[in-house]
């Protein structure tokens, strides 16, 4: 095979109580990659399509998690490159680096024969991330590459679990067209947070993985509540509160920020529910007159896939 064309998935993190530990991938919402096997040695991008992002191997993020990834191999006598097809916008909060950082180490892991497992690729795809935003963070990436829910256990040494989504679990998400830089978002977060805020995030996030491997959507939705990032982040999100409460009169089972924003997501039980959710949030923009982008979406359960 000297050829393969990929669907790379948008994702959510933190889902409101699991800073940088938890994500979702999502099914419709993604970005095209091909890779391809050449002569020449390195690594390659030869067109992006969609997006102004650098074309130099090493400031791109799909370039950097390639090239973190053949460091580790014994030295190929060829080489990849890679065309990306960007329909995840830079800085939506939906995981668009973390898009073309799994792509690219999916991409040349099957053209070599999958030296390594998709648990395995996250960590390369990590240096994309870190590019990005300043941060080796796994949250997007993970279920990018493993699709459904991830938990990062532990990022040293990195431990990830891998959730199934309850069947009808449906995500709403709502994109205002503003761009929301990770590394600016992460510049309002405070360095230590006070032990009560601490227990109530850890017991959301407790309650949020019980909530999934026990099906129980309730649980789920009492769960999604940021004690300690979005109270922060909200601030600098257009129409934050109203969209939120908005989502939860609409039936949403929670709704927070979708990664560092400013996308705002809702989860919700079924697929009739989810689209009420984004006709609801729509309603709030377009009185706003703020142009937004919205996506309803089942959880993606294999993540990068093969077109």
């Amino acid at each position: 095979m000297k050829e393969i064309k990929l669907f790379c998935p948008a994702t959510i993190a933190n889902l409101s109580c699991g800073f940088d530990v938890l994500g979702l991938c999502l099914d419709n919402a993604g970005d095209e990659m091909i890779v391809r096997k050449v002569d020449q040695k390195g690594v390659r991008i030869t067109k992006i399509v969609g997006a102004d992002l650098p074309l130099e191997t090493e400031k791109n993020v799909s370039g950097v998690a390639a090239l973190a990834m053949l460091e580790t191999l014994d030295e190929l006598d060829f080489g990849f490159e890679i065309e990306i097809y960007k329909n995840i916008k830079a800085g939506s909060g939906i995981g668009s680096s973390a898009a073309s950082s799994a792509g690219a180490v999916f991409g040349i892991n099957e053209l070599l024969g999958r030296p390594y497992s998709r648990k395995d690729l996250v960590q390369f795809a990590m240096q994309g991330e870190k590019l990005a935003s300043g941060n080796a963070h796994a949250d997007n990436v993970a279920p990018a590459l493993l699709g459904g829910f991830t938990l990062v256990r532990s990022y040293a040494p990195l431990d990830i679990i891998r959730i199934d989504s309850p069947e009808e679990l449906y995500a709403t998400v709502v994109h205002p067209q503003i761009e929301l830089k990770t590394s600016d978002a992460r510049s309002v977060l405070k360095q230590n947070v006070s032990l009560k805020s601490a227990i109530m995030q850890w017991g959301n996030v407790g309650g949020l993985v019980a909530g999934l491997y026990t099906k129980d959507y309730e649980l789920i939705g009492r769960s999604l509540h940021d004690e300690i990032v979005e109270p922060l982040r909200s601030v600098l999100i257009p129409g934050f509160d109203q969209i939120k409460q908005t989502a939860y009169e609409n039936g949403a089972l929670g709704s927070g920020i979708s990664g560092s924003g400013p996308s705002i997501f809702a989860l919700s039980r079924g697929k009739n529910t989810a689209d009420q959710i984004a006709k609801a949030m729509s309603d709030v923009y377009e009185k706003m007159n703020l142009p937004y982008e919205i996506h309803v979406s089942k959880i993606n359960p294999d993540g990068v896939r093969i077109l």
